[in-house]
């Protein structure tokens, strides 16, 4: 599947936006960035998280960058075959990187069905 960065990008606001309140209230200090691939130029990660989880934060000093959640637009494409799916999959990993910012890791995501 091909897509235009733009195009994608609209894509994954679209689905940051459908996100139910209940799950981004309380996000702060995070910017969400869309990017073709990650640093090591893989197709195998499909987002990503940098920053210290809340279980892990004592708390917001006066003038800290962001955390960030990226989404990788070449290793998503990769692995869908329709916009449907890759709506799903774009769902999926946001839920999956939002997650971790409030602290859930990978073996309780598996167990929860999100990774």
């Amino acid at each position: 599947m091909s897509m235009a960065a733009d195009e994608f990008e609209r894509l994954v606001i679209d689905e940051l936006d459908a996100l139910p309140d209940d799950m981004v209230d309380g996000i702060e200090n995070v910017a969400f960035l869309v990017e073709d691939r990650p640093a090591d130029g893989s197709l195998s990660l499909l987002g990503e998280y940098n920053g210290i989880s809340l279980t892990r934060r004592d708390r917001y000093g006066f003038g800290e960058m962001p955390d960030r959640i990226i989404v990788y637009r070449e290793p998503l494409l990769s692995i869908c075959g329709d916009e449907s799916e890759l709506r799903d999959q774009v769902h999926v990993t946001l839920v999956h990187e939002i997650a971790h910012y409030f602290g859930i890791d990978d073996s309780e995501l598996h167990e929860l069905g999100w990774a």
